[in-house]
């Protein structure tokens, strides 16, 4: 027992007499952080994931980013202030993909998965003739970016892989529109074989214009026959697309009774910010994906509740208001179609009223109105994609 209490007490006073150090910070972080607020605010659509860790004398930055000119201004920023580090961050899209790192949704309703597996959650969806970027690989499941730059991920099977000639190719054919709530192409005139079912906004390339149908083609070369009563030519659509506020209420009225879908963009089923991206995108514009997002695009109209300056059109705002101790949090979102009513999707879309008096007053939503903003015609707004910008890429550079 003498032995081992003389032996603790030396190591004491070894250490006693020793000058303890205080690790130094991590001096990269900082620079991290500042950048990756700045071009990267919204992990929902950038990618700014990067690390670093102290190795002997340097920082090795890992990780990986779309954001190119956010990891140059890092990596200059490290430099000028004599730094060292060494770079094995992966820019994105992943040099492994090669030259096809483009592709479009080949099924009706594509499910995109907040991880790559088909039991993630669902974040998104993207429907038929999609034009979307791809980020990277992981077996059978690609990174993609959608045109409102929607970061998700989607398995092989919903993908027609491209490069650049297909894109090309794809830009230059003549397209239909389906505009039909849903439906199903057909693989001859008789309509007694189904190639696949139809969706609202799917896009075809045109192989031919027969007497009652467009003989189109998929994008990943199979054939079908669909109706001239349920799609448009696309230039003519095109040409013709009126985003009024009548036409925006015509265009919600017909998704009446859709299924709540959380993840949902597509008549099959929809959540909130679904339905109102749903009813633009039909109507010529790609508005953000979620509520959250939506909010900060637009022109403030109101928000103490009067509802006496919207119109036809606007987006109504709800959620949990800001306190001393909390942020504020958008959580729902509806378009106001006139006669004190909005329409959304909540269980189902539907009708409701901010009247007390009225039958379908909606007292729950009411009571955690936020604001509203109008997106129509609010062409200047970064946020918002004119949906011709969409089918040719630019988007998506």
């Amino acid at each position: 027992m003498a032995f081992r209490f003389e032996y603790v007490l030396v190591l004491f006073l070894l250490c006693a007499g020793c000058k303890m150090e205080t690790p130094k910070p991590n001096q990269t972080q900082q620079y991290i952080g500042v950048i990756k607020k700045e071009v990267a605010p919204d992990k929902r659509v950038a990618v700014f994931n990067i690390t670093s860790d102290k190795e002997v004398e340097n920082y090795i930055l890992r990780g990986e980013t779309d954001q190119t000119k956010g990891l140059e201004a890092l990596l200059d920023s490290l430099t000028s202030n004599n730094i060292p580090f060494i770079d094995s961050v992966s820019v994105l899209p992943s040099t492994k993909l090669g030259k096809k790192n483009r592709a479009f949704i080949t099924i009706s309703v594509a499910n995109l998965r907040s991880q790559p597996k088909h039991s993630a959650e669902l974040a998104t969806q993207a429907t038929l003739g999609t034009p979307v970027k791809l980020l990277k690989q992981d077996g059978d499941w690609y990174y993609v970016q959608t045109p409102d730059n929607y970061l998700s991920w989607v398995d092989a099977g919903a993908l027609f892989i491209c490069n650049e000639m297909d894109v090309k190719n794809w830009q230059e054919a003549d397209k239909i529109i389906y505009t039909k709530t849903y439906g199903h192409s057909y693989l001859g005139p008789d309509k007694e074989e189904i190639v696949s079912d139809m969706v609202a906004g799917n896009i075809l390339t045109v192989l031919k214009y027969a007497a009652e149908f467009y003989i189109v083609q998929f994008p990943d070369g199979r054939q079908g026959y669909v109706d001239h009563k349920e799609a448009e030519k696309l230039d003519s659509w095109l040409d013709n697309l009126d985003s009024s506020p009548k036409a925006l209420v015509n265009t919600s009225k017909k998704l009446m009774g859709v299924p709540y879908l959380w993840g949902g963009t597509s008549t099959k089923g929809m959540d909130c910010s679904g339905f109102t991206k749903t009813i633009y995108f039909m109507n010529g514009m790609i508005i953000p994906r979620d509520a959250s997002q939506q909010v900060h695009t637009g022109k403030a109209i109101d928000d103490a509740g009067s509802f006496e300056k919207l119109e036809a059109g606007d987006l109504l705002f709800f959620g949990r208001k800001a306190t001393d101790s909390t942020l504020e949090k958008v959580v729902h979102v509806g378009m106001w179609i006139g006669n004190n009513e909005f329409i959304h999707a909540s269980d189902m879309v539907r009708v409701s009223s901010v009247d007390k008096e009225a039958k379908n007053y909606d007292e729950y939503n009411v009571n955690r109105y936020l604001r509203t903003k109008r997106v129509r015609n609010q062409k200047e707004d970064k946020g918002l994609v004119d949906i011709q910008d969409s089918f040719s890429f630019n988007s998506l550079n």
